[in-house]
């Protein structure tokens, strides 16, 4: 066991990016680390997801400035992609989020920071209790609910009173990951009709284990299966077919969530403007890839959109919405990615080999120039 002396100095640094209210890393997890990590926490940091100085420093942290914490740790840790990484020292190492920011490669490179990007932790068995995009998109599936439930003019729930009765709303979601299969759950609690679409065959026992209707397409699709658990992406003729097929479907939901995503690229168009246009006045699209381009062609990054009565959300950071919650799943993904990077001798190693580091790196060898830099395997 090393001693505090020599023990690897982590930072966790405040969010600034707009509406940000996560943390890094939580009180409880301070506690779970503190024999192999001294951990430095920037002021506030956690204030925004309902954790105080006070309880990070009962935890064994020590809170600092940013500037006192970015002089001194060798690892720091974030949920986004820090702007102000141009003025950090070099030979830093940032583990977090925004390996799609495309400003990122070149502030990097700037200023020598090594990066770990959590979107790119695989999808093996070793890795699940790392996988920050899982547990954040169980968040965004459970609040994709309640943002398209606050804009219906109906109810969920079916209601019976001596006024009469209303019938339960019907929802859908559209892909069955993680994402999907929360947002099915939490419909399926508030009392709507469920339905999952997937083009997977493989995953109508998920989307039926929830309490839906499983809808796949009626002839099936080359290669539908990809890798780490994702579908493929389809050719352009494949995703017309499936936009003509889900037509009949949507038109009689009330609620449509969308989480259809391909790694590394578009998001695939599962509603166009000719699907908008068969939609009843009042159904609302809540549009959960509308960051890498959106399901629907007339989503709008963080907007509201009105296309005749038809209401289509494009939220890109629902997990912060829930912000405890968020941050305590987030915090458990980096302390397991910690540990395994730190291993038994509580130092920190970062092989570009390894089937976890090496995929976080990007398959790039690590830049070694800090001052307590880490055991590089390149």
């Amino acid at each position: 066991m090393p001693s505090s002396s020599q023990k690897l100095i982590a930072g966790v640094v405040a969010e600034r990016a707009p509406g940000e209210r996560r943390v890094a890393i939580v009180p409880s997890d301070v506690r779970r680390l503190e024999s192999k990590v001294t951990l430095l926490v920037e002021h506030g940091a956690g204030q925004a997801a309902g954790f105080t100085d006070e309880a990070y420093a009962l935890a064994g942290a020590t809170l600092t400035n940013r500037e006192a914490l970015l002089a001194q740790a060798a690892v720091i840790v974030a949920v986004r992609f820090p702007a102000d990484v141009d003025s950090w020292r070099e030979g830093a190492l940032l583990i977090s989020l925004g390996t799609r920011d495309t400003a990122l490669e070149a502030a990097l490179a700037k200023r020598r920071v090594t990066h770990l990007g959590l979107e790119r932790v695989p999808r093996i068995a070793r890795a699940q209790s790392m996988d920050v995009l899982s547990s954040q998109a169980a968040i965004a599936g459970y609040a994709a609910v309640l943002e398209g439930a606050r804009s219906l003019n109906v109810m969920l729930p079916m209601l019976t009173t001596a006024a009469g009765s209303i019938k339960p709303a019907r929802m859908i979601a559209l892909g069955a990951g993680v994402a999907g299969l929360q947002a099915i759950a939490t419909a399926r609690r508030l009392g709507a009709i469920t339905h999952g679409f997937d083009i997977r065959e493989a995953a109508r026992e998920q989307v039926e284990s929830v309490g839906a209707k499983f809808i796949h397409p009626a002839t099936p699709l080359a290669s539908a299966d990809g890798s780490g658990g994702y579908a493929a992406e389809q050719a352009a003729e494949e995703q017309e077919r499936l936009r003509r097929a889900l037509a009949p479907e949507l038109a009689s939901m009330q609620l449509i969530i969308t989480t259809a995503q391909v790694p590394g690229r578009r998001a695939p168009l599962l509603i166009d403007a000719a699907t908008l246009g068969t939609l009843t006045p009042g159904t609302v699209i809540v549009d959960l890839a509308a960051e890498s381009g959106g399901n629907c062609e007339a989503t709008r990054p963080d907007e509201l959109v009105d296309v005749a009565g038809v209401r289509i959300l494009g939220p890109t950071n629902l997990p912060s919405t829930v912000a405890t919650d968020a941050s305590r799943l987030f915090s458990g993904n980096l302390r397991s990615l910690l540990e395994h990077l730190l291993g038994a001798e509580g130092q920190l190693r970062l092989d570009s080999g390894d089937p976890i580091t090496g995929p976080l790196l990007g398959n790039r060898a690590p830049i070694n120039t800090a001052s307590h830099p880490p055991t590089i395997v390149a």
